[in-house]
């Protein structure tokens, strides 16, 4: 459902999210935590500091870090400078004639998927998924390498 830039950006996001006191995290860190390629780290932390997310500092000490609390930022906020998605309200099959009055065969279906699953965006907070990462099924999905794209 994410793009592996969104995959990305989220883990990069809860790999900061992690860190304590303000603390910044160099990219290294972050894509070795994060599961992220090394050559991939700098280009979504850079569009989440375009995003306003995360605060990025230079020089010794530098780095990374979440612009406000883990508890203010959602999976929506994180994922949607990435995933066409979370912004497309179009048709899942691509058809450029689907809608209420001509619809396609998923319409409906996807109509309502896509509302549940912009509600759990919008809805879940990075502190949340991070209290969840001792579940095992998100432990893996935020530790699973993903290719660069």
């Amino acid at each position: 459902m994410f793009t592996r830039s969104g995959l990305h950006a989220i883990r990069a996001m809860t790999v900061l999210a992690r860190l304590e006191g303000g603390a910044y995290g160099g990219t290294h860190h972050i894509a070795s935590s994060g599961s992220i390629p090394p050559s991939y780290v700098s280009k979504v932390l850079q569009a989440l500091v375009r995003a306003g997310l995360v605060e990025s500092h230079k020089g010794p000490g530098g780095g990374f870090r979440l612009a406000r609390p883990a508890e203010r930022i959602t999976l929506w906020e994180t994922v949607a400078p990435f995933d066409g998605l979370s912004q497309r309200g179009g048709c899942v099959l691509g058809l450029s004639e689907c809608s209420e009055k001509h619809p396609c065969a998923l319409h409906d279906d996807w109509k309502d998927i896509r509302g549940k699953y912009l509600e759990t965006m919008r809805r879940t907070t990075l502190a949340e998924l991070n209290a969840s990462s001792t579940n095992s099924p998100i432990r893996d999905f935020l530790t699973m390498r993903v290719g660069a794209e």
